[in-house]
């Protein structure tokens, strides 16, 4: 059996977050930062073109979800003793409000503005390459609702050579 894809790998797919990982003794890293490169494989059947499917309509996805996390503290939503508070303007904070983060004996107070809460519990390469999976798989499935989507492969690297990569298959 044979199956086709597209890789993407494109200098573009770049987003800086910051983060902390927690680590399973409960320690934690320091809040720091990443320069994060996105790499996405597309597998489809083969159409009667010979495409999976046209580069130039699949870039522009990867494109704009990297924009949206660019420059923007990473959270996660769901770890059991990580708070993410939002604090609103009658609250006195900011325009836009402000996220209170609270780990253990840790504070923080950001502008709501540069916080995104994501649906996982750390922020680690693998989580990250698993969400912006979803994301993708969601999109591409809103804009080619007429191109089988079999699989997709994301990697997320932090640095040369550490990635987490996320595998989706399609239930065929």
């Amino acid at each position: 059996m044979k199956t086709w894809s597209i890789d993407l790998a494109k200098e573009a797919f770049r987003f800086s977050g910051a983060h902390f990982l927690i680590f399973p003794d409960g320690s934690a890293e320091r809040l720091h930062g990443h320069n994060y490169r996105v790499f996405v494989t597309v597998e489809c059947a083969l159409s009667e073109f010979g495409l999976v499917i046209d580069f130039n309509q699949i870039k522009p996805l990867v494109k704009t979800l990297v924009d949206e996390l660019d420059e923007h503290w990473l959270i996660p939503g769901e770890h059991p003793e990580l708070t993410c508070v939002h604090k609103s303007e009658a609250d006195g904070a900011q325009e836009g409000g402000e996220y209170e983060v609270a780990y253990r004996k840790r504070r923080y107070l950001a502008p709501a503005a540069e916080i995104i809460v994501l649906p996982v519990n750390n922020v680690s390469v693998e989580n990250l390459a698993s969400w912006i999976a979803d994301q993708l798989i969601e999109r591409f499935m809103g804009k080619f609702p007429d191109t089988p989507l079999l699989g997709m492969k994301v990697s997320v690297e932090e640095t040369l050579g550490q990635r987490g990569v996320c595998h989706w298959h399609a239930d065929v």
